[in-house]
């Protein structure tokens, strides 16, 4: 027989067929290595620069070593499942129709038979590995867990038996339950597809093989069954179905019993399969799985719904009480509520004269700087640079000013690249050129200029104020909340500068290049490292752009909280870092917390919900994850330097056994608190979203008698914002302020408490105001004993004291203060309501708002020139603080605030060109008010009909008479605040919708 001629011409070598589809895939497969590769060598990189090596080493390795684990037990059993069972195939006549139809299967799978029987093993492995890899730290708890030295009350185990061991059992059974379920559906299948099971006419044929292999598989889950069943008893003590957390009646009566009794039936139902596997007898292990699954019906579901129906619900207060008692005790020790100090607080509401004598010191420091509003006043003042930018929210601390303790609003001057002009939008602009920020600025948080600024402590460029200067502290950011992705700095020695370093802070300077000297991030000079992160960042310019030298390096992940997330992988970080300078250097302080969703008998808490208020719904500060926790701690304080990046972590709570197990792990990661130096101390504060979750739990847990707790008759909600239009929580306030119980004042994070919100509605009156003292002293490594307490003043219901949101329809109901507030408005400018901070002062409870004018304009900002008190139902409106109080008490407060020096300095509107200047008068001031508003609104009506008539210079000219007209209602404004009297009372009218606060 003649081959067919060949179709290739001579001479020419013929091509192999399918070369093509296997070099391709090769390459794709080297190109995903290095991809991979890149991206892990890089993270090697950053974490050896930064000093956390550690860190990675023991995630990854504990990673690895767990993949690898539950990989090999993966495979082991799906492999020997399926490799029994096709060795213990049977052989049958040829003639066999139900043979005739395997066969057809076993000769389509003969060819590929061995890949599979490989590779169906590998591929579940490869999903149980990765399954496994991700409860790494479940494993390394376990495995170097710390006592808690506490009992639960149940089976009086220590706590860390929940915390640290019962997870990693149910973890390693649960894991354990899928493979033998895995392995046992694969040697099923096997045996059916070779003939060891078969189904016939008869019923359900299987060979000897077949049933010792399943005997085998059954009784290996039955025992894990039994061993879950046991473990299940512990967990009831977690649980969180019910009304209260942990083992109730029901449970520890029914449920615990029952599942005791079904670990030891299905214990015995296993023995059953064995004793099947080897005298060939079903019967026994047949009847023992429907006994156990009837007993698991009826003991596990219907026997404890029996009891709660018919013995819990008609005498439920009287057999929970004690179960309701655990919930409180442990729920309250979880999250630090169990050494809060409680105290009955009488308060007033009558505004006596001189009533804030003994609450001078407090009232000096009253805070009058809204943070959420000033951030536009801190960049039109000092900006200086469309490449810099402020935070939307500035953050409260207190620094040391001539002897004494100032709150203060501060800020640093962050870089923004993208306000460069569109034709400096270059690679080398944007990661060469302009790589950080610089300074810091700061005002004080009591006072303001007569024109409503902010009064500075540390402004201008170059840097310079009470916290130092250029030379006594490093004020270029490298490292914030607004950095941009990524920046190369670093030069040899020699080298002219590249980066931009600051503008001309005044006429006649000159701008200045800079070079960063700093150990900021791991090198890129190599052509090696060059191509890793041109990969990472997928850049050709980081490869081959001539901004990057031998000495250059790459600073990448340079927001504060992505920092302190990758270096402890464990904490649970707060939503809000901030700035301090800090021993020369600018430094964020971020707050770190362990936790736990395992302890027994707490009640668990939803993070995201409990830390939600105006704030995060504003993005002014970041959520926490939506996950649940019932144990918290602020067990680290971390610090991360603006310059260079460089992370500290300190074990502030280092009396928390989950952080000791975690400093097993990571021994070299965490430094003692004895290390912090006496500046850091003196800047630490008490963290908010721990306050956030504690305040959320008090609502309820403020109650320890378990009948009260049953009825929930005093539980009690945090209010709504008052100041923003939707109804959502009102965030916390940092203070110095002096509580009734305490000698001196603390720097404090405070809120209040109204009657528990119900369908949306609530009385709002104030039940409760908490207190965390933030104060943590300033000497090196020693923590100030009141650090941390909480005090909490239980206001009685029949002192009547207006809540939040009352003292606030006050403000906007008030016919003085409203229609002021009203012209203003009208006048081409925005009022804006400041913070509602809630003071107990004076016997009773203070409330304070600074109202801000916003005119129109890209460039206006607020300015701060009202400020709104209220004590009982009085009220009072002045352009100080000062002034406002001694209006609000009969003529003298007693005590002297901050912005005292601004008596009399009335914030001026500027009336346009041409206008006539304010009248002056020795007619009464109220007379002269009156007077003023009507003529305003005179000249509003007038000025309407002017553009009515399309009339635009009446028009011009009735805008300049409502210009004089507001000047004069100022003027005489001021004069009521200097005389001090008795503020009018609010009259029952429509309240205004609250003025949104951005």
């Amino acid at each position: 027989m003649s081959r067919p001629a060949s179709t290739v011409p001579p001479g020419r070598p013929q091509t192999r067929r399918g070369a093509l589809t296997p070099t391709l895939i090769v390459v794709a497969l080297i190109v995903v290595g290095f991809i991979f590769f890149a991206n892990v060598w890089t993270d090697v990189l950053w974490y050896q620069q930064l000093g956390f090596f550690e860190v990675f080493l023991t995630e990854n390795l504990a990673r690895i070593a767990i993949f690898l684990t539950g990989f090999v037990v993966m495979f082991t059993a799906v492999f020997f499942a399926i490799r029994i069972a096709y060795h213990a195939r049977p052989v049958y006549a040829p003639d066999s129709d139900i043979r005739d139809n395997l066969n057809r299967y076993q000769v389509q799978l003969e060819p590929v038979r061995r890949v599979v029987m490989v590779g169906l093993p590998i591929l579940f492995g490869l999903f149980a590995g990765s399954a496994a890899a991700s409860q790494w730290q479940k494993v390394l708890l376990f495995l170097n867990q710390e006592p808690f030295g506490k009992p639960d009350p149940q089976f009086n185990m220590d706590i860390s038996f929940y915390l640290m061991t019962l997870p990693f059992l149910g973890f390693i059974t649960g894991f354990l339950i899928s493979v033998t379920i895995v392995a046992g559906l694969a040697g099923i299948l096997t045996h059916y597809l070779y003939g060891s099971i078969r189904i016939m006419e008869r019923g359900i044929f299987t060979s000897r093989a077949a049933q010792i292999h399943l005997a085998v598989t059954g009784a290996a889950f039955l025992l894990l069954l039994g061993v879950n069943f046991w473990l299940d008893r512990y967990s009831a003590v977690q649980n969180n179905g019910g009304r209260w957390a942990g083992a109730l009646y029901t449970d520890v009566n029914a449920v615990i019993p029952t599942k005791s009794i079904l670990a030891v039936a299905a214990a015995l139902v296993a023995v059953l399969f064995v004793v099947a596997a080897v005298i060939g007898k079903w019967r026994l292990p047949v009847i023992g799985t429907a006994m156990l699954v009837i007993t698991s019906i009826l003991a596990g579901g219907v026997y404890p719904w029996v009891i709660q129906q018919f013995q819990v619900r008609p005498s439920e207060q009287t057999l929970e009480k004690p179960f309701i008692e655990r919930n409180i005790t442990m729920t309250r020790d979880a999250y630090g509520l169990d050494k809060i100090q409680e105290k009955r607080y009488n308060a007033t509401t009558n505004a006596a004269t001189g009533a804030l004598a003994a609450d001078a010191e407090t009232t000096a420091n009253i805070r009058l700087l809204d943070p959420n509003l000033i951030s536009d006043a801190f960049s039109q003042l000092e900006q200086y640079r469309p490449y810099y930018q402020f935070p939307s929210a500035l953050n409260v601390d207190r620094y040391e000013v001539d002897g004494k303790i100032q709150d203060t609003v501060i800020a640093v001057r962050e870089l923004n690249p993208d306000g460069l002009a569109t034709n400096q939008q270059s690679w080398l602009n944007r990661h060469v050129v302009y790589t950080h920020g610089y300074g810091v600025v700061a005002a004080k948080g009591n006072k303001f200029t007569a024109d409503g600024k902010p009064d500075f402590l540390q402004a201008g460029i170059p840097s310079n104020g009470v916290l130092g200067n250029d030379s006594t502290y490093q004020p270029r950011i490298y490292f914030g909340e607004d950095s941009p992705e990524y920046s190369i700095v670093g030069a040899p020695d020699g080298a002219p500068h590249r980066e931009q370093d600051r503008p001309a802070g005044k006429e006649g300077d000159a701008e200045t290049q800079y070079t960063f000297t700093g150990n900021g991030g791991p090198n890129v000079g190599s052509f090696f490292n060059k191509i890793l992160y041109a990969i990472k960042f997928q850049s050709s310019d980081l490869l081959l752009s001539d901004g990057v030298n031998a000495e250059s390096q790459i600073l990448y992940d340079r927001n504060p909280r992505d920092r302190v997330e990758k270096v402890a992988p464990y904490l649970t970080v707060d939503g809000n870092a901030y700035p301090a300078v800090v021993d020369g250097r600018v430094k964020w302080i971020v707050d770190g917390y362990t936790t736990s969703q395992y302890y027994p008998y707490s009640q668990q808490e939803q993070l995201s919900a409990a830390t939600t208020d105006s704030q995060t719904t504003a993005g002014r500060t970041v959520a926490l994850p939506n996950s649940s926790v019932n144990y918290i701690r602020n067990s680290v304080k971390a610090t991360v330097d603006a310059y260079d990046g460089s992370v500290t972590l300190y074990a502030w709570d280092d009396q928390d056994p989950v952080l000791k197990a975690w400093q097993n792990i990571f021994p070299s990661s965490l430094k003692p608190f004895s290390e912090m130096s006496g500046s850091l101390m003196s800047h630490v504060r008490y963290p908010e979203d721990l306050f956030k979750v504690q305040r959320e739990l008090l609502g309820r847990y403020h109650v320890t008698q378990p009948d009260n707790f049953y009825t929930n008759n005093d539980a009690w909600s945090v209010p709504n914002d008052p100041t923003v239009q939707d109804e959502v929580k009102q965030p916390p306030f940092y203070m110095s302020l002096k509580m009734p119980d305490q000698e001196k004042p603390a720097f404090q994070l405070t809120s209040s408490f109204i009657p528990q919100v119900v369908n949306g509605t609530a009385r709002n009156v104030l039940y409760g105001f908490l207190a965390a003292d933030s104060d943590a002293g300033n000497q090196k490594g020693v923590k100030a004993e009141s650090y941390g307490q909480l005090r909490l003043l239980q206001i009685p219901p029949e002192a009547q004291v207006p809540g939040p949101g009352q003292a606030q329809n006050k403000f906007n109901s008030d016919p003085t203060v409203s229609q002021a507030l009203n012209l203003l408005r009208q006048g081409a400018s925005a009022v804006l309501n400041g913070n509602l901070l809630t003071l107990p002062v004076g016997g009773g409870l203070l409330y304070v708002q600074p109202v801000y004018l916003r005119s129109t304009g890209e460039t206006s900002y607020p300015t701060l020139q009202r400020v709104l008190v209220a004590f009982g139902d009085k009220i009072g409106f002045a352009p100080t603080l000062d002034a406002a109080l001694n209006q609000l008490f009969g003529g003298d407060s007693g005590a002297t605030a901050g912005d005292s020096a601004n008596n009399g300095q009335t914030p001026a509107v500027t009336p346009p060109d041409g206008a006539a200047p304010p009248a002056t008068g020795t007619v009464d001031a109220k007379a002269e008010l009156k007077a003023a508003l009507d003529e305003a609104n005179a000249a509003i009506r007038a000025g309407q009909e002017a553009l009515a008539r399309g009339d635009f210079a009446a028009y011009g000219d009735q805008q300049r008479r409502l210009a004089a007209a507001l000047q004069k209602a100022l003027d005489a404004e001021a004069k009521l605040g200097a005389t001090p009297a008795p503020a009018p009372a609010a009259t029952p009218t429509a309240t205004p919708a609250p003025t949104p606060s951005s």
